[in-house]
């Protein structure tokens, strides 16, 4: 087996939205390696971008992406994957300065975009993978939304399995700006293990209050799921070495 790169604009959106898969790739033979784009720690945040730490119980002080950092070796253990941190700013540290703007329309300039292609382009040539996997940008949180468009732009030759951004997926209303591209896609029927997935995902304690308060909210919402991670594929599996898309 090859290498498979997860890109995964927050620490914890591959865990929450495709930790059965990569679990199941790793027992496989997979060497697979977890980068995330948006990691970049940020010396005394203020106003909205200190309230994302503040409103998840931490202190001003606190180094919030440290810890979170801290939080994905410990995922990527449960995975058996190999963390990789890009390095470049969440949004609300490039001038989105509400909760409303982090799902809005991504701000004319913001080049993030362009600093993730560079990124990933890197990644690509040093570890050169044989399979792909990335958010569909479901909920269009800005930062997924630009992942999106920097992977799209490298035009990518190896398969992609695009995941369905949860918990987003579970939540009424949401955005899903590149339906028209990833709707067509067929979907890949590959195994995946919930415990470990859980596993990993209880890892990101920082966010588990949050997002689903407690560990056992974050176990219903995975459990109503139905262990389901609904990838779309672009490209051809079999090349790859995995199997049948249904």
């Amino acid at each position: 087996m090859g290498v498979a790169l997860a890109l995964s604009p927050h620490l914890d959106d591959a865990a929450f939205s495709a930790g059965g898969t990569l679990a199941c790739l790793v027992d496989q033979g997979w060497k697979v390696v977890l980068a995330t784009l948006f990691t970049a720690s940020v010396p005394a945040p203020s106003g909205f971008a200190l309230a994302c730490q503040t409103d998840k119980g931490l202190p001003p002080d606190a180094d919030y992406m440290a810890l979170r950092r801290a939080e994905d070796v410990i995922a990527c253990n449960a995975l058996g994957a190999r963390p990789v941190w890009l390095g470049l700013r969440e949004a609300p540290h490039r001038g989105y300065a509400s909760a409303a703007a982090l799902f809005a329309e991504p701000r004319h300039d913001d080049a993030a975009d362009r600093a993730a292609a560079v990124c990933i382009a890197r990644l690509l040539s040093s570890l050169r993978p044989t399979l792909l996997l990335a958010p569909q940008a479901i909920g269009a949180h800005v930062d997924h939304v630009l992942t999106v468009r920097a992977i799209h732009g490298l035009r990518p030759t190896i398969p992609v399995l695009w995941w369905q951004d949860f918990p987003y997926t579970v939540r009424p209303g949401i955005r899903r700006p590149f339906a028209p591209l990833h709707d067509g896609l067929p979907k890949a029927t590959l195994p995946t293990d919930p415990l470990r997935r859980l596993s990993a995902c209880a890892a990101y304690t920082s966010q588990i209050g949050y997002q689903f308060g407690d560990v056992e909210g974050l176990t219903r919402a995975l459990s109503a799921t139905g262990g389901d991670e609904r990838l779309r594929v672009q490209g051809d599996l079999g090349s790859a070495g995995l199997g049948v898309v249904a």
